[in-house]
């Protein structure tokens, strides 16, 4: 397995924007081509940082108020892409790998725990690209550097700093494994939300656990 990966090509898309720009300075000090969405592109131009927006990559706007903008295979296929076996889909389908994600999510926990909290507002903070990407960085941590919280910010760039722009895969697991366990935080909080306010639907039974089968 892999063990170094240069950082080349990262994915920054943030809500929590904490030491975002010294994190996205220690990238392009290590020649790394930053790509980004909304609110977090327009906070590294503002701090002169040259940054691709995600509509160049995916060659579509975002929309629908932001719902879809990072939904495209050009972003999947790049976090999800064997280096070693899916050299030429990649070429084919002009698709260049993303090694690195830092992505945290929208603040639903922050939102729901306030008393006057609508069910839209909630709603709209329910993350849907930021979990994808995450659980795609994280599954293919074999090349992908996954990271979900600014607390992680140093310890990448000290890896990097170290090793020449790249990450060991020792790191990459810990962050998949951290990554995983935030995703499933999240949903776990949406799910004891919508139980406590939606209290008048009824329960569905719980469904026995089955072997997957291709």
């Amino acid at each position: 397995m892999t063990d170094l990966v240069p950082i080349k090509t990262a994915l920054l898309s943030v809500s929590d924007k904490t030491d975002l720009i010294p994190f996205a300075r220690a990238l392009v000090q290590h020649g790394v081509t930053i790509v980004s969405t909304g609110g977090t592109a327009r906070a590294l131009a503002e701090a002169g940082l040259e940054v691709t927006s995600i509509e160049k990559v995916t060659g579509f706007p975002e929309m629908m108020d932001g719902r879809v903008k990072t939904l495209h295979p050009k972003v999947h296929g790049g976090l999800l892409a064997l280096r070693d076996k899916h050299a030429d889909a990649l070429k084919q389908h002009h698709i260049t790998p993303i090694d690195l994600v830092a992505v945290n999510l929208y603040p639903f926990e922050k939102t729901v725990a306030k008393p006057d909290v609508t069910d839209e507002d909630a709603i709209e903070n329910i993350d849907i690209g930021g979990p994808s990407m995450i659980r795609s960085a994280a599954k293919n941590h074999r090349y992908v550097t996954c990271v979900t919280d600014p607390a992680q910010y140093d310890r990448v760039t000290t890896d990097m700093a170290v090793n020449k722009g790249a990450t060991r895969l020792a790191l990459r697991r810990a962050l998949a494994t951290a990554a995983y366990a935030r995703t499933s935080a999240y949903d776990a909080a949406i799910t004891a939300w919508m139980s406590s306010r939606w209290s008048d639907a009824p329960p569905f039974p719980e469904t026995p656990r089955t072997t997957h089968a291709d």
